[in-house]
């Protein structure tokens, strides 16, 4: 088989080119920064795998059900089987090849996290992410000393080009030289979530832009469940993006409170049995209302984490709230707000990770599956793990063969007015809040179209306020309130949406469908 193309060198483009490399496929692993500065390496909390090491009898069908139920029933049990499933040998693995999971007495031990019924989050300290990131990269160096991993690290991926609904090849360009380069072959994006088009409202990477997945869009790749937007509950707003402060905390016992008649009130305790490790959705919708209606503001309160929990468990976490906030958590309640945080909604994939595109997959954040309405906190790092090993094995056990071939080409470099960005991101933020209503999203959509008509876009700008205007026509089609879709007029869930949306361009116009997930 011939080289494959991997964009991304997070955890899924990393897992993916590790897993080609064991059966001896070499891959080209593109990213626009290295390894080091992936989105991945910000994951805290830490990766769920039904262990049953905590002796509460956990078993993997309750680490599913936990997950559709968190996902609100909408995702294929196929797919979260799948998830589930190989949980437990993902961190056999990770353990292998030098993961220092969190240990007791010398055996792992896994901690609460939120919507979860038993304690199933393997971590490491605050820095999961960071972690598992050091050991996969080092893995990752074993297969680029034989020759089967190339790296192109300052490379970014600028455009796939689709010719009757197969792959035709990626146009990446070198940001050291700016030289631009068609490589052609069978193609895994891990391209990370749609961070781009909130700039200033996330917890993710900016570098994270979604300009690829907007150029996909519009030469008819499918997307799902666009509306489905995480809000994580507990982020500080640091300027330029969100500071993440990790479910770990609440999951040490962190409360979240308001001042309500000069005491604290921990408002939780009478919204939801897991209280402040309720599913995210239900905290950042809880705060969003009750702010509201006290006009306050909401706040951490850290001090039942015990003294031990700070300086084995969470050091990380209590210095990075330190260095941005010159708050020490330990003795002082801590300002949070809600802060986008995922994106369950992405690329379109059937249970092996390919798109509509033959020759394409997408695997990680980009790609919907597994998460359903609202993700569990825990089953993002694994969701990402999970997509490479699958899609690699797809590739694997295919006789999908594109000739890798590499050449330099004349390629027109994408350029974004900062202006259109930053008006583009005020209308997502207007019409996505955490609760939303027709007026406010017909609103939206009639702004982009104002600006789409006045023709002052260039293609790539237009590309992406095409994507942005189907993420707020997939609010508006779904009448219901689902997970991270809360809607006011209409607040209960309704079977008749008890499926996926998906998002197609088609004839220069966008389409939202429901279909049951298969």
């Amino acid at each position: 088989m011939d080289t494959i193309n991997i964009i991304g060198a997070g955890l899924a483009g990393l897992m993916a080119a590790i897993n080609l490399a064991k059966h001896n496929i070499k891959s080209n692993l593109i990213s626009n920064m290295p390894s080091e500065r992936a989105q991945s390496v910000l994951a805290e909390g830490g990766i769920n795998a039904c262990l049953n090491l905590m002796g509460e009898d956990d078993k993997i069908e309750y680490h599913a059900a936990d997950t559709k139920r968190g996902g609100c029933n909408i995702e294929s049990d196929e797919s979260i089987n799948n998830l589930v499933n190989i949980a437990p040998r993902i961190i056999d693995y990770l353990i292998k090849i030098g993961v220092p999971f969190q240990k007791e007495n010398g055996k792992l031990i896994e901690r609460n996290f939120g919507g979860q019924s038993k304690k199933r989050t393997a971590y490491a300290k605050s820095s999961t992410g960071k972690i598992i990131m050091t050991a996969l990269i080092d893995e990752a160096r074993k297969y680029e000393a034989l020759g089967l991993i190339k790296r192109y690290s300052h490379h970014e991926c600028i455009d796939v080009l689709v010719s009757d609904k197969r792959i035709d090849g990626i146009i990446i360009n070198d940001t050291f030289n700016r030289k631009t380069f068609k490589l052609a072959g069978v193609t895994i994006l891990a391209i990370g979530g749609l961070n781009g088009f909130f700039e200033g409202h996330i917890t993710g990477s900016i570098m994270n832009n979604g300009n690829l997945q907007a150029n996909l869009f519009k030469k008819g790749v499918e997307f799902r469940n666009l509306e489905f937007i995480q809000y994580h509950p507990t982020t500080i707003d640091i300027g330029f993006k969100r500071l993440l402060v990790s479910e770990a905390a609440r999951g040490e016992g962190a409360r979240l409170f308001i001042y309500k008649d000069n005491k604290q009130y921990y408002f939780m305790d009478d919204i939801h049995p897991l209280k402040s490790l309720a599913p995210r959705d239900v905290i950042s919708r809880s705060e969003y209302l009750i702010s509201k209606k006290y006009n306050t503001d909401i706040y951490l309160d850290f001090s039942n984490v015990k003294k031990e929990v700070w300086e084995n468990k969470l050091p990380d976490l209590r210095q990075e709230i330190i260095n941005y906030t010159n708050l020490d958590p330990k003795t002082n309640h801590i300002k949070v707000s809600p802060g986008i945080h995922y994106f369950m909604g992405g690329i379109k994939v059937n249970k092996n990770h390919k798109t509509n595109i033959t020759g394409l997959y997408a695997i990680g954040e980009c790609a919907s599956i597994y998460h359903g309405a609202n993700r569990l906190g825990g089953n993002s790092m694994l969701g990402a793990i999970t997509g490479g090993i699958i899609s690699s094995n797809d590739i694997i056990n295919s006789n999908l063969n594109i000739k890798n071939e590499l050449e330099e080409v004349s390629y027109v470099e994408q350029t974004y007015n900062p202006k259109y960005l930053k008006l583009l991101t005020a209308i997502l933020i207007d019409s996505l809040s955490i609760v939303r209503d027709e007026t406010n999203l017909i609103k939206g959509i009639k702004k982009i179209d104002e600006i789409i008509l006045s023709n002052n876009l260039n293609e790539f700008e237009l590309n992406k306020f095409l994507l942005a205007k189907a993420m707020i026509l997939s609010a508006n089609e779904r009448k219901e309130s689902r997970g991270a879709h809360y809607r006011l007029d209409y607040k209960e869930e309704n079977d008749k949406f008890k499926k996926i949306s998906v998002s197609k361009y088609i004839n220069n116009e966008i389409k939202i469908s429901f279909e049951e997930d298969i």
